[in-house]
């Protein structure tokens, strides 16, 4: 299954890169004037940077919150239950409707800033190219933060009990025990939402695309957008399998280094010799 759904059509993308093709007509053999192309294009490196740029932005504000929201549904009360529901509603909905709920939510003129009270909120949140990017990775939040909520919730409640108990007969407050039991204990996690995130940073397209389209301008012009625009609009197949083979090549060195750097190839279990 690997084989035929990854890697023969990774294969046909390194061979399409290599061909001159607008997705109708003949392919021509090009050699390497497709990665010469991509790699001088400015709009390229920009969307690269781009790309980076939001991968860090949105770890930075996802990582936190996702953390402190999984210890606090771990909880057992009931109350809490009922607020872990209400977090994970936006992992039922697809992206699609995620971009076009916000674009609506964020128009200047019959968005939110149009509610009574609210005129200060009456701003081009997709228009000003300073913004929009921020307001991006706000809506990117908003949907995959309660998936690695849940990912931490999963792990608080592997921890075990016993550990809390010897910190409490031992005089250790709730932060200590934060400090000094929760997060150790959550190492694996850690890296393992902090892969996926890295990782799923490259493949935000729909999102993207249904709420700025790229724009203003290029302000938003992520790489999995680029690759799009370059085949389907410009038609230019050969340069846009260059675009894919690029994020599988990037994707596939940041979760190698993320995991030997990181050592979670060697990590043990951390309930080893409770």
């Amino acid at each position: 299954m690997f084989v035929v759904f990854a890697l023969l059509p990774l294969a046909g993308a390194v061979i399409l890169s290599l061909t001159r093709w607008d997705g109708l007509g003949a392919i021509g053999w090009a050699g390497l004037a497709n990665w010469s192309g991509v790699v001088k294009d400015p709009v390229t490196g920009h969307a690269l940077l781009l790309t980076f740029k939001i991968m860090v932005v949105s770890w930075l504000v996802q990582t936190p919150i996702s953390l402190l929201l999984g210890v606090f549904t771990a909880g057992t009360q009931r109350y809490r239950a009922v607020l872990a529901a209400l977090y994970f509603v936006p992992l039922l909905l697809s992206s699609a409707a995620v971009a076009l709920a916000f674009k609506a939510i964020l128009d200047p003129h019959f968005g939110i800033g149009a509610a009574p009270g609210l005129g200060m909120l009456a701003q081009n949140w997709l228009g000003d190219p300073d913004l929009v990017l921020y307001v991006v990775i706000f809506v990117i939040a908003w949907q995959f933060v309660p998936f690695h909520t849940l990912l931490y919730q999963a792990a608080v409640r592997q921890i075990p009990v016993s550990l809390y108990e010897a910190a409490t007969i031992d005089g250790a407050g709730r932060l200590q025990q934060f400090r000094h039991i929760t997060l150790p204990q959550l190492r694996g996690t850690f890296i393992t939402s902090s892969t996926l995130m890295v990782t799923g940073s490259l493949t935000y397209f729909d999102v993207v695309f249904v709420l700025t389209g790229g724009g203003p301008g290029n302000a938003t012009r992520l790489l999995p957008l680029d690759m799009y625009l370059t085949g389907f609009t410009a038609n230019d197949m050969g340069a846009a399998s260059v675009l894919a083979v690029l994020l599988v090549v990037i994707g596939l060195a940041l979760a190698l280094a993320l995991t030997r750097f990181t050592g979670f190839s060697r990590m043990r279990s951390e309930q080893e010799g409770l």
